[in-house]
């Protein structure tokens, strides 16, 4: 499963779900006509019955979901998809949720930390990376030179002093 975002809140009477996405694009989530909700190993699938773009939200209803007290019961559930439903991508090219825990170290071989969250800012992503401190790292070419997903671990050109 890849987290594709979480849900927020119940929206009105009839079951309708708020959702925070976690994909480039708002909209994005819409692609995919099942969802699995929960955490970790326990998941749940739902079909989507109709939803749209509220100001940077998804208001959503589910089949099956059909009062507010059936939506308040979802609050906090993860909303995810198969990784196998997901479009293939080009060489160096990474879905977020596969960067968060990868073990970030430096040239000089400084361990920075775990990838904690990645966040899109106009110009480019920042990684979050959490350690002895927390370091903000620009996510591009001339920053990080080596992602190995098999070893868990990344590897950039970064001063330690940032």
């Amino acid at each position: 499963m890849v987290i594709m975002g979480r849900i927020v809140a119940p929206y009105g009477i009839y079951g309708w779900l708020k959702i925070q996405p976690d994909t480039e694009m708002l909209d994005g989530l819409l692609d995919y006509p099942e969802w699995w909700l929960g955490r970790e190993n326990q998941w749940q699938k739902y079909e989507v019955e109709t939803a749209r773009v509220h100001s940077d939200t998804l208001l959503v209803k589910l089949k099956g979901v059909s009062d507010r007290d059936a939506a308040f019961a979802l609050k906090g559930k993860q909303v995810a998809v198969p990784r196998d439903q997901l479009p293939e991508l080009d060489e160096n090219e990474y879905y977020w949720s596969d960067l968060i825990g990868l073990q970030v170290s430096n040239l000089q071989e400084v361990d920075f930390g775990r990838i904690i969250d990645v966040f899109e800012t106009g110009a480019n992503d920042v990684l979050v990376v959490k350690g002895e401190r927390e370091r903000l790292i620009p996510f591009i070419g001339q920053v990080v030179l080596d992602v190995d997903l098999d070893a868990r671990t990344m590897r950039v050109d970064w001063d330690a002093e940032f």
